[in-house]
């Protein structure tokens, strides 16, 4: 890497879920969903799109807005939401943008002659006939589309959605729900050629026990082996299935990544999550010998402040893989250098004293007043605005990992509040490493910087960072220091 990666990878003021990674001539591209900073819901923003250098995943590069509401003919005021879009080069070399067009169970396709676009309406997937898929009785409900052209250029859309959606919202009509589907496109990327398939039961015979499919259809072919990885109903973790053919026989393969850590290191309950838990969706990317799963994490006690992530995975000697740990670090190649500064922004766990929860509950702000959180100064899209960690009170664990740590003599950190203690350091979770103890005493509306001498053994370390004391205060960076040569 020519410049640190971190978690999130993105700019701090930006927030873009749902992101699905494509390798595009000598760039990687990310097309997601996209949320507006303290809106009430989800992707109320046009869709943007973010690019990087192949061999430098550090360096991303803002493409502009490729696709607004208003484009879509059945959206002329822009009040309807693009959730979750996939994005796929078809047979004539042109990009065809796929996304699930709100609530109403209607897939658009868009089509540009870039993959940063910009891209122009081409219609809405319908049968030969001319009837929108969703709007036949017996249709499920369109929702999340993952789009496939394989090497033989057929086209395949998957699909699908847990919970059932009152008819009232799909337009009078009553969409089956049952898992996860597949269809077969013709050449021009919008008629239906082959009827749709239930491929991913969310209950019953064929469904993957206790992780079953609940949504976030997303599609790869690497190495002749088909990759469909999905969010289960637990909705925090995304899984994969793997195959040798694109519409039979996939068989479960395991979680890639909880948005909590969820299921790692013998957590196999919700209560015990690392992180503050919400929806995720990603896809999976295979670049230069390695996998990485993307995925995104939830801020500002929200679901709808959600910000981009991605980690390396390891393969298993079965070809299978383990589940990635949440880190800092995802796309760097390896742990973080152990000298300078960081935005407390890329810790990637956070625990209150009374451990973390679900932002998808009522009043979440209120349930979860007396917890650590991620949020940033000044409205969404300013380009001066800060992100930090707030309300870290007594009890408040903020973890980052990795750094490769060589001759560590101090950290530095800067906060702002009404906070009276003690700011511990260690290298594990359990505190029981400790590397340096910070007196912290803040100041409400100034930021400043406190210090400490820090020792530990060289090599690559966690930090965990818990304040113990009174008040609480917003913790907005660290700085690491080596020994002077």
């Amino acid at each position: 890497m020519k410049k640190q990666a971190f978690n999130p990878y993105l700019p701090e003021n930006e927030y873009i879920p749902d992101g699905e990674p494509y390798v595009f001539g000598d760039r990687v591209y990310v097309y997601g969903s996209h949320d507006r900073f303290g809106a009430p819901m989800f992707c109320m923003n046009d869709y943007v799109c973010w690019s990087a250098p192949v061999d430098d995943l550090g360096e991303w590069r803002y493409e502009g807005v490729i696709y607004r509401k208003k484009q879509d003919p059945k959206n002329k005021l822009g009040l309807r939401l693009l959730f979750a879009p996939d994005v796929a080069q078809g047979e004539d070399g042109r990009y065809y943008l796929y996304y699930a067009f709100d609530f109403m169970g209607i897939t658009g396709v868009a089509v540009g002659d870039t993959p940063a676009g910009p891209f122009e309406f081409l219609g809405h997937v319908h049968y030969a006939d001319g009837t929108l898929w969703g709007r036949k009785k017996g249709d499920s409900f369109p929702f999340d589309p993952g789009v496939l052209v394989d090497d033989d250029q057929r086209v395949y859309l998957y699909s699908g959605f847990y919970t059932p959606v009152p008819a009232i919202v799909t337009g009078g009509r009553k969409l089956q729900n049952r898992g996860g589907y597949v269809l077969e496109l013709e050449r021009d990327m919008v008629t239906i050629k082959t009827p749709e398939k239930l491929l991913f039961p969310k209950e019953g015979k064929g469904s993957f026990t206790d992780h079953e499919f609940f949504e976030a259809s997303s599609i790869r072919k690497y190495n002749g082996k088909y990759y469909f990885v999905y969010s289960s109903r637990h909705n925090h973790e995304l899984c994969y299935a793997v195959s040798d053919s694109p519409t039979d026989g996939f068989r479960y393969g395991g979680t890639l990544v909880s948005n909590g850590d969820v299921f790692l290191e013998g957590k196999h309950d919700e209560t015990q999550a690392r992180n503050y838990l919400g929806n995720t969706h990603g896809g999976m990317l295979y670049l230069k010998g390695h996998y990485y799963i993307f995925y995104h994490r939830q801020t500002n006690r929200s679901s709808y402040a959600r910000q981009a992530c991605a980690e390396r995975l390891e393969q298993k000697q079965d070809g299978g893989f383990c589940q990635a740990p949440m880190t800092s670090c995802g796309l760097n190649g390896g742990p973080l250098s152990g000298i300078g500064k960081y935005g407390a922004r890329i810790a990637c766990n956070l625990w209150s004293k009374s451990g973390t929860g679900r932002y998808d509950v009522k009043n979440p702000r209120r349930q979860f007043k007396d917890h650590p959180y991620f949020t940033q100064d000044g409205k969404d899209g300013s380009p001066d605005s800060r992100q930090y960690i707030a309300n870290m009170m007594d009890g408040a664990v903020a973890g980052f990992k990795y750094f490769d740590l060589h001759k560590l003599s101090g950290i530095c950190v800067t906060g702002r509040g009404t906070a009276d203690g003690i700011l511990r350091i260690a290298a594990d979770a359990e505190m029981k490493q400790e590397i340096a103890s910070i007196p912290i005493k803040t100041e409400k509306h100034l930021w400043k910087t406190f210090e400490a001498d820090a020792k530990t053994e060289d090599g690559t370390r966690a930090l965990f960072m818990r304040f113990e004391g009174s008040g609480s205060f917003d913790f907005l960076e660290f700085e690491l220091k080596q020994e002077e040569k």
